[in-house]
């Protein structure tokens, strides 16, 4: 194994070797902030529909998280709002964008896990959005970041 001198060479007079970015990596990343900006302005569309109209969604029968329409609303709404923000962080290349994309992702696959029974086609495509989201950030690195948007090390 090569070590690096003060110059910033190994000691063998080779430079470090560059971070090997994938197409798929960079597609990747870009791909999940499109769709948590996608997921989260569903989410805030739904959270607006609830919080208006309080017909707008059927109650479901003998479900046991059966919360009240104005709460799955707001719950929606400010969900959908750190989803989006979170979309936009996730370009300037930092690591905790990238956790709290992770996160955000992940709470929104349970949360529409939970609100199921209210729109299934829905709630099932938005799961599935947001494991593509886990998976396109997870596999994306701090020093492909580095290389492709130029993000301070």
């Amino acid at each position: 194994m090569a070590e690096q001198t003060s110059a910033g060479q190994t000691r063998q007079g080779r430079p470090p070797q560059e971070p090997r970015i994938k197409p798929l990596m960079v597609g990747g990343v870009v791909f999940a902030v499109c769709m948590m900006a996608i997921v989260g302005a569903y989410q805030v569309f739904v959270g607006m529909g609830a919080l208006m109209e309080d017909n707008f969604y059927t109650r479901a029968n003998d479900y046991p998280y059966d919360l009240n329409i104005n709460v799955w609303g707001w719950v929606h709404l400010i969900s959908g709002i750190v989803i989006v923000a979170a979309a936009f962080s996730v370009f300037k290349g930092k690591t905790w964008a990238r956790v709290v994309g992770i996160t955000v992702a992940a709470l929104s696959a349970m949360e529409n896990f939970f609100f199921t029974p209210y729109y299934p086609l829905w709630s099932i495509v938005i799961i599935a959005f947001d494991v593509l989201i886990i998976w396109s950030l997870a596999s994306y690195g701090h020093a492909q970041a580095h290389k492709v948007y130029g993000a301070p090390m």
